[in-house]
């Protein structure tokens, strides 16, 4: 299975760690990744707290955490790469209607991509069998 059939596929929720440049720690909830035609991982951000962590520290990890009764899901271990303000890419990926006046009152937002350095599963270290493609 790719890692793009699996959160296609699988419901739950997702949390971003990221770290500022002097280790201080933040997470925060974020829905599922985009995951471009390159195979990059993409994230759309506003400007706060995670944006400025990945400013000075490309490192991330993404939880996603499975709806069920037990602990199932997957830690993406990411790498920023680059990202970009194009407000017409970031309307076409965004997944939710956000009017136009709460956007501006909210800010400036970002797509962030991200290179996938590893995948383990949400407790342990075995292979989780997902492959970024085919």
């Amino acid at each position: 299975m790719t890692l793009n059939e699996y959160l296609q596929d699988v419901t739950g929720k997702g949390i971003l760690a990221t770290a500022d440049a002097n280790g201080k720690v933040d997470a925060a909830i974020y829905s599922k990744p985009h995951i471009m035609a390159d195979g990059e991982l993409a994230f759309i951000m506003r400007d706060q707290l995670t944006h400025h962590n990945i400013e000075a520290n490309p490192y991330a990890t993404y939880l996603f955490i499975e709806d069920g009764p037990h602990y199932n899901g997957i830690r993406l271990f990411l790498k920023k790469v680059q990202e970009d303000t194009d407000p017409d890419l970031i309307a076409k990926l965004t997944r939710h209607h956000v009017p136009s006046e709460c956007d501006k009152v909210n800010g400036q937002r970002f797509l962030v991509y991200f290179v996938l350095e590893k995948i383990l599963p949400l407790i342990g270290s075995e292979e989780t069998g997902l492959k970024l493609v085919s």
